[in-house]
């Protein structure tokens, strides 16, 4: 995302009125504009959010991004998809575990997961085509097995469901597996979740300023349309003209990966 681009999040941020602004990546943090970006919304007043994978805190120039995160009293998001070394690192690589370990202290001593200013949370994935378990008993599993072996505290846990898009579905797809995931995804869904989806709040910018209903229908090219209209694509300079509360969203059978279950979306189980 470009200087000027950045700049219009920040104008629709004003016109807006929008309360939360969470950034996300890959690592938004490696953005030249990052650190303009938090410090502009947090002075007009917005709650800003930063989906952290944690080992950036030790890439080479970011050795203090953990104190700017929390001067400007910024929400960090953090995956850690199993709190077992063997099972991160046979997911996210050799040695992401212990570095991820050695952040969250690193957070902890500046007041994370401790000041209530400083909220931290963990993101929890299921490693195969399985829906996560029950985000209130993970979360204390979390705590107990953190908190003795390395004294790490955190604020939350998200369980969150795997979608069947991108780099996982084509996982899926290679194993034969994806028409199962997709059965059980349907087969698990509970309208009530519908009403609380992220789709229904959030609108997702991608890097050049196109707006969708979620992160994910912005990895499959789903653009937000305006109502009435099937051709086209929003941008942040529409969003500026215009109103979109009552827009129609656009789904598609990802969107069970959403409502399966205890539900899933950006802010963890919906039920």
């Amino acid at each position: 995302m470009d200087r000027a681009t950045i700049d219009r999040v920040l104008d629709v941020l004003v016109a807006r009125r929008i309360r939360t602004l969470d950034l996300t990546g890959g690592a938004p943090e490696l953005n030249p504009h990052f650190r303009d970006l938090v410090a502009q919304a947090r002075s007009r007043g917005a709650h800003v959010i930063d989906r952290c994978n944690l080992t950036i805190l030790f890439e080479p120039g970011q050795e203090d991004l953990a104190g700017f995160l929390a001067g400007q009293q910024v929400e960090v998001v953090a995956s850690l998809p199993c709190y077992l070394e063997d099972n991160v690192d046979r997911q996210r690589g050799a040695g992401v575990f212990d570095r991820s370990i050695r952040a969250l202290q690193q957070l902890n001593a500046l007041g994370y997961g401790r000041d209530e200013r400083l909220p931290l949370t963990l993101v929890y994935n299921p490693q195969g085509p399985s829906l996560p378990p029950p985000q209130q008993a993970l979360e204390a599993d979390y705590r107990r097995f953190l908190g003795e072996r390395f004294g790490i505290v955190f604020t939350r846990l998200f369980a969150l469901a795997n979608m069947p898009i991108a780099r996982f579905g084509s996982t899926l797809v290679s194993k034969g597996q994806f028409r199962e995931y997709m059965g059980k995804l349907r087969a698990a869904h509970r309208p009530e979740n519908v009403g609380q989806v992220m789709c229904r709040t959030l609108v997702s910018v991608d890097w050049q300023g196109f707006l969708y209903d979620c992160d994910f229908n912005q990895m499959l090219g789903l653009h937000l349309h305006e109502t009435g209209q099937r051709h086209g694509r929003l941008h942040l300079d529409d969003w500026l003209e215009m109103d979109l509360d009552g827009n129609p969203i656009v789904v598609a059978d990802h969107c069970y990966g959403c409502t399966a279950g205890q539900g899933s979306s950006c802010g963890g189980a919906l039920a």
